[in-house]
């Protein structure tokens, strides 16, 4: 074995123990981009191939990482990260859905300018193609001989339509126009699919923790819900819910099947498969929120539970919300067998979805420019990632756990038992720091001791500062 270990005098290992010996000092941050193989090799007098291999070695190590079509960052250290959150051990009951004061409180004001707001799971504002937008906005009211003033078809402008059914190629999707129904964001679009499958009374299972609005939908339909214990990295636990569902009679179930808001947790493609396969050879339907799917890190876009579905029972829904335009509040679901009856409530609910907004978003993904900004709004946010995690390593408590998202936008905080999360959120506004503390992912108040925050700003000494407050506030407590 000796013989392939790398001598001491390679100038390889030279070269990779100098930036390492940077990374130590925090001369070089997490997220910082490092000088390209050709930089690295004119600038140290090595040929391309040494240039490589100290990259190789510092990305073994795991203190860089390489970057498709952009090259390599420095990546925090494994021996300063926080462990894991646990497992979630949901109450063993299917439950009506109780709403707890605690959501109004947390987001009593979204646009407070004194307001350092780690509870908003969404993109910065600079994050997104503001002045292309805005000129799509101004072609398709030149364009339109009722300047976008009239209703559109119920079931969502054709060009729209049609290019989200282009974008569905990326996820292994192969739908058509006729597929799609568009609707007012994506909790429209969960609201009408949950009420297409579900009578009032039933019980359906969902992540847990999961999206508060998911438990006010639940809520608004009398429905009961079925908390399914849910693993930070590989998402819902697909053998409890095998066991649950004769035991509750679960009559459907919801998942966010990439990047769990607020976990984190991305489902593999194979477990996905597993579970659409399971749940089909019980007729039960499984909505799938994919609102998170294209803020993916990794270099592919993982798949769908649509992807697998053969049957017509998976009720895909997403939006471009957090992609594209939080305001425009366009979404949409690919209903399967049930886009029918869809489209009928729809009809009952709001008849005609945003018709300016729609014919912007299709004009501005007809010129291309939805992919560029996803590739530019994913480095960004993997950036954030990476600093939002270094800080928590190390200015929070040292029993402190924390998720590693590989997508999305948030970052699940597991505190010492001792600490309630909601006392902290209030002890936060105090220092005008918001954070989501962990009951309102629950439909019982249970995760006291956790809270979410959103890596959606980019990072800077504000954000810095807030998250020290935070660990110092923790740290009193104890």
């Amino acid at each position: 074995m000796n013989d392939v270990l790398p001598k001491p005098d390679h100038k390889y290992n030279a070269v990779a123990e100098r930036i390492e010996a940077l990374i130590e000092k925090n001369v070089l941050k997490v997220g910082d981009k490092l000088l390209s193989v050709r930089a690295l090799s004119k600038e140290q007098g090595i040929s391309l191939s040494t240039a490589f291999q100290a990259y190789y070695l510092l990305e073994s190590k795991g203190l860089v990482e390489a970057r498709p079509q952009s090259g390599y960052y420095v990546k925090y250290s494994p021996e300063h990260v926080l462990d894991l959150p646990r497992t979630s051990e949901p109450p063993d009951d299917a439950l009506p859905v109780t709403i707890d004061d605690m959501i109004n409180s947390v987001y009593v004001d979204l646009n407070s300018r004194t307001l350092l707001n780690f509870s908003m799971a969404a993109p910065a504002i600079e994050l997104l193609p503001t002045a292309k937008l805005n000129k799509a906005v101004t072609h398709v009211l030149r364009e339109s001989k009722t300047s976008c003033l009239h209703y559109e078809h119920i079931q969502g402008n054709v060009a729209l339509r049609k290019q989200i059914a282009r974008q569905a190629f990326n996820w292994g999707g192969t739908p058509s126009e006729n597929d799609i129904v568009v609707t007012a964001g994506c909790v429209e679009a969960l609201s009408l699919c949950i009420k297409a499958i579900t009578n009032p009374g039933d019980a359906i299972a969902i992540e847990s923790p999961t999206y508060f609005a998911i438990f006010q939908v639940m809520q608004s339909h009398g429905l009961k819900v079925v908390e399914i214990p849910t693993d930070p990295v590989l998402g819902l636990d697909i053998d409890y819910l095998e066991q649950a569902i004769p035991r509750f009679n679960i009559k459907a179930c919801l998942v966010v099947s990439n990047f769990n808001n607020p976990l984190g947790s991305c489902m593999p493609d194979d477990r996905k498969k597993r579970l659409v396969d399971m749940l089909a050879k019980k007729e039960i339907p499984l909505i799938e929120d994919d609102i998170y799917g294209e803020l993916y890190f990794g270099k592919t876009r993982p798949k769908t539970c649509k992807s697998f579905d053969k049957k017509g029972l998976v009720l895909h829904c997403a939006s471009f919300s957090k992609s594209l335009a939080p305001g425009y509040r366009i979404g949409w679901t690919i209903p399967g067998k049930f886009k029918d009856k869809v489209i009928r409530l729809k009809r009952m609910h709001t008849v005609s979805t945003n018709t300016l907004a729609q014919a912007a978003v299709a004009d501005f993904l007809s010129k291309g420019r939805f992919e560029l900004h996803l590739r530019h709004l994913r480095k960004a946010l993997h950036t954030q990632a990476l600093r939002y995690v270094q800080a928590v390593c190390e200015y929070f408590p040292e029993d402190t756990c924390i998720s590693r998202p590989q997508g999305g936008f948030t970052l699940w905080i597991e505190m010492n038992k001792k600490i309630n999360a909601y006392k902290l959120h209030k002890r936060a506004l105090k220092h005008n720091i918001g954070i989501a503390p962990g009951q309102i992912f629950s439909s019982q108040g249970r995760f006291e001791n956790c809270f979410r925050i959103s890596y959606g700003e980019p990072w800077n000494p504000k954000i810095e500062e807030g998250l020290k407050t935070l660990g110092k506030l923790m740290r009193e407590w104890r």
